[in-house]
């Protein structure tokens, strides 16, 4: 019993020293980056309490069976399937709440727009929650909703906050399950861990110029196949491509010419230390709008 519990305090402080580090590099970005300085204050709100929800759970309300990861992992299949089986939800639930609270602190002539949204009889939290798993062609996303107006951040962080809200329950499996899922060669697209799409990614030179996809949904990070696109599985070379804009080329937006999707991704020198890729998505949304305006998704 001594033993767990000096092991739960050691990775206690581990992570408040993390979270002062991300911190500290949220204000750096800020002075660097002043027009995403409100968004970048509620990410920092947002680690916070999700610091908080970690320090105050006890059974994860996920779980996985050991012995069906290497089968899960060939046959394509993510650890939890969100669209499939039937969770206890309510903690996170609770948890986006609190995160609505962020947007009345931090931008209160917005947060009404999240009030009307959430007040409506028709929201159903958990409905969007496990849409969001498995969308169908119908289906409009927020960030796609964020694209059509870009002068309206009310979509773009209602997505943030519903991401967020499954974040603290999936990181624990993540980062419980993260090696024995690296040792099974996931190959696809998709988070092995959820089964969420990657937004952005990153290329280490200090590996031979391994490319890596993140998932914003849990956290994970996984090796994907440089020339490849992670959505339709393309392979075509000469149908893939990238931009970046001048002065920026560390921050480059990957694309394909056959489904006409994109994923951001930075370059990282053989000297870099790890950068946090959720800090980089908010910094880098103007890459998102030069994707929009060039016709991808």
């Amino acid at each position: 019993m001594i033993r767990l519990a000096n092991e739960e305090y050691g990775g206690q402080r581990f992570m408040a020293a993390k979270l002062r580090n991300t911190l500290k590099t949220i204000e750096d970005y800020k002075a660097t980056n002043p027009h995403y300085t409100d968004l970048l204050d509620i990410l920092a709100d947002i680690l916070i309490l999700r610091e908080n929800y970690r320090k105050n759970m006890t059974n994860p309300i996920f779980s996985v069976e050991e012995k069906l990861i290497d089968g899960k992992m060939k046959g394509g299949l993510p650890l939890i399937d969100l669209a499939g089986q039937k969770y206890d939800l309510t903690r996170p639930k609770e948890y986006f709440y609190s995160l609505i609270s962020i947007a009345e602190k931090r931008i209160p002539s917005e947060a009404q727009k999240f009030l009307d949204v959430i007040k409506n009889k028709n929201f159903n939290w958990e409905n969007i929650i496990r849409e969001s798993f498995s969308p169908s062609e119908e289906e409009t996303s927020t960030r796609d909703l964020a694209a059509a107006d870009e002068n309206d951040d009310q979509f773009d962080l209602i997505d943030l906050f519903f991401e967020e809200s499954l974040r603290p329950e999936l990181e624990v499996i993540a980062e419980k399950y993260g090696a024995a899922v690296e040792k099974c060669g996931w190959l696809e697209g998709y988070c092995p861990i959820c089964g969420k799409e990657p937004k952005i990614g990153e290329i280490r030179e200090s590996e031979d110029g391994r490319r890596y996809l993140f998932c914003h949904q849990c956290g994970y990070k996984w090796h994907f196949r440089r020339i490849k696109c992670p959505f339709c599985g393309n392979e075509e070379q000469h149908s893939l491509a990238y931009f970046a804009v001048e002065g920026e080329e560390s921050h480059r937006v990957d694309v394909c010419n056959k489904c006409r999707r994109y994923i951001k991704i930075i370059e990282l020198p053989k000297s870099s230390e790890d950068v946090n890729l959720d800090i980089e998505d908010i910094a880098t949304l103007h890459l998102d709008m030069l994707a929009y305006e060039e016709g991808y998704n």
